[in-house]
């Protein structure tokens, strides 16, 4: 009786995975490389990754995330620095463990494309509990309602930015490891800081959840509903707010009669510091620089993702297996950065492979 109903239990199992997508994640790594050893000894990586079952629809999954889950975490944040830049603009850092111990490592998060301490909070929360560490959420310009002094915002962050933040945090906390992780838009920043720094670069290990790759490309196979929401938040975070800061920009009647991540991310050069897209280009996009990174870098992407879509890792699939420091996970399922697991209680099974990978390079 015991055999057929293990028989019973793997055949329901497998008709199961089946119907919801659920299969063994992909790598795209150098396999005779240090990196590829160590993900080899995650066991997410050795296993199936089954999506929480009623969220097996890409869309369904995307809109649990955005609408529904992220707003029921009630983490709190322990302080939020805002931070003057050398230009006077400003951005800040929200902070989770500042209690622990100074050698305990920091993880430097960087966020989504409208993000704020409130939308990140299920990530933050997640991280801090599955490793015991500190969180440094980066805020870039004009994000959580930031004043802004200087007329300047970028979809992808600050690298100078970005380095101002991290000698922050350095001076703050001399004796912690720095690891980092970047979250959708926030792996475009994550990368080309990586691909400047080269071996110059405080982090230990980074991880890129969802990223667009090419940014000059990306915005291209955005699904058509998902862009055209995103851009409308893009108005109502970082144009509406601040319009008497942009009225002497040349290029706002432009960028007011856009209706696409694409055209958007094409004509806003000029709010970003920019005098034209081919210099801003050039200045931001993470594709230029990827090849130089000299940490780890374990980058996530599920094929159903309809934002950063799976088309964009295509180009770059040869050469990433040929580089020793950076792989490439794919699941069939998990959507934009939400990667669901469990039946009644919903966890990211996203957040657990973070933190399991960053702690492999713990000293």
């Amino acid at each position: 009786m015991s055999v057929f109903a293990d028989k019973l239990t793997l055949i329901s199992q497998q008709l199961l995975d089946k119907a919801t997508g659920a299969e063994q994640p992909v790598i795209y790594a150098q396999p005779q490389g240090a990196l590829y050893n160590i993900l080899m000894q995650l066991p997410q990586l050795n296993q199936k990754y089954r999506p929480t079952p009623w969220l097996s629809s890409t869309h369904l999954h995307l809109l649990y995330f955005d609408l529904i889950k992220k707003r029921r975490i009630r983490q709190q944040y322990e302080r939020i620095d805002q931070l003057p830049m050398q230009d006077g603009g400003v951005t800040a850092i929200a902070w989770l463990g500042l209690d622990l111990p100074e050698d305990t490592p920091t993880i430097v998060m960087l966020h989504t494309i409208t993000g704020t301490p409130e939308s990140m909070r299920e990530l933050v929360r997640d991280l801090h509990q599955y490793t015991g560490w500190r969180i440094a959420l980066c805020l870039r310009r004009g994000h959580a309602k930031l004043p802004m002094p200087v007329a300047q915002m970028n979809l992808f962050g600050s690298v100078a930015d970005l380095r101002e933040q991290l000698a922050y945090v350095q001076e703050k906390l001399p004796q912690s490891e720095l690891y980092a992780v970047g979250s959708s838009a926030g792996t475009g920043l994550l990368v080309r800081y990586l691909g400047e720094a080269g071996s110059d670069t405080p982090f230990k290990a980074a991880f890129a959840l969802c990223p667009g790759y090419d940014t000059a490309a990306g915005f291209q196979n955005v699904h058509p509903f998902y862009s055209k929401m995103m851009t409308q938040k893009l108005f109502q975070n970082f144009i509406e707010p601040y319009r008497q800061m942009w009225e002497s920009t040349v290029s706002l009647e432009k960028v007011m009669k856009v209706k696409t991540l694409q055209q958007f991310e094409k004509v806003y050069f000029e709010m970003a510091g920019y005098s034209s897209y081919e210099e801003y280009d050039q200045a931001t996009n993470p594709i230029y620089v990827f090849d130089n990174i000299k940490i780890p870098l374990l980058i996530l992407n599920a094929e159903d993702d309809p934002v950063c879509h799976i088309k964009n890792l295509e180009p770059y699939k040869a050469t990433i297996q040929n580089m020793p420091n950076i792989a490439v996970v794919t699941t069939k399922k998990g959507s934009h950065c939400g990667f669901y697991e469990g039946v009644w209680e919903t966890h990211s099974w996203a957040a657990k492979l973070m933190a399991d990978f960053l702690k492999q390079y713990t000293a």
